[in-house]
């Protein structure tokens, strides 16, 4: 998307190289030059900082636009789940968008410019039982970016959180195909790209995920009379859950 809008650099990481590869290839056939491919662990620091300065070197010394968008989709009984589990977790989760946002930074103070944006998750407001990592990491990240939104305003560095709906990536390939309501990667692109342009502190891609944190987890926070709703029909989504369905 960022390609066809002009981008004269794009820097894509993943771990999995043969991933990585092919859409290098697919996307260098298109755009010739203008992309590179680099094979990056997210819950190493150095891994994330080299991946950067690879990009801020493609990029001809700048470096515009980062997207923090590795991540889990992860659930779990809490009495399952051990101390190895939730480091994983918040490793790649949370601590993979930190690195990036540490790499990042020299390059944009020196700018005076450039976007963070971290993608996170409607549980970020609405915290679903049995996620209870999930919920913890993407919380996590919605309150670093707010707050660096603001600690950085004045050095010209944009922060974002992304909240994507559901969308028909990779994230779903264990549970054997995503949901009969996500909406295609192409659409969620261009709805996060709109939001960049707008410098939206949340940029909520679906009305599904926008209503449903205004509606739950805010009016929960700040109307009593909401919380017996609330109450109920997370209660019905933790007995359901616990029943297998």
């Amino acid at each position: 998307a960022m390609l066809e809008m002009g981008a004269r650099a794009v820097t894509l990481a993943d771990i999995n190289e043969a991933n990585l590869a092919k859409h290098v290839e697919r996307l260098s056939a298109r755009y010739p030059g203008k992309v590179k491919g680099v094979r990056t662990d997210v819950t190493k620091e150095e891994s994330v900082k080299a991946m950067v300065d690879n990009a801020a070197a493609f990029g001809s010394g700048r470096l515009d636009l980062l997207f923090n968008n590795a991540g889990l989709g992860l659930g779990g009984a809490f009495d399952e789940l051990g101390n190895e589990d939730w480091a994983k977790a918040f490793g790649i989760n949370f601590y993979g968008a930190l690195y990036g946002i540490r790499a990042a930074l020299p390059y944009m103070k020196a700018q005076k410019d450039g976007h963070i944006l971290n993608t996170a998750s409607g549980i970020a407001f609405v915290n679903f039982p049995l996620q209870s990592m999930y919920a913890a990491t993407k919380a996590a990240l919605l309150g670093m970016t707010n707050s660096l939104r603001f600690e950085y305003w004045d050095d010209g560095i944009r922060f974002s959180t992304i909240i994507p709906g559901t969308v028909a990536t990779a994230i779903w390939d264990r549970a054997g195909k995503a949901p009969a309501n996500a909406i295609m990667p192409e659409e969620c692109a261009a709805a996060v790209l709109k939001g960049a342009e707008e410098n939206r502190r949340v940029i909520f891609v679906t009305e599904d995920d926008r209503n449903g944190c205004v509606n739950m987890a805010l009016g929960a926070a700040y109307m009593p009379s909401a919380e017996a709703g609330l109450t109920t029909y997370l209660l019905g989504v933790a007995k359901a859950r616990k029943a297998g369905d």
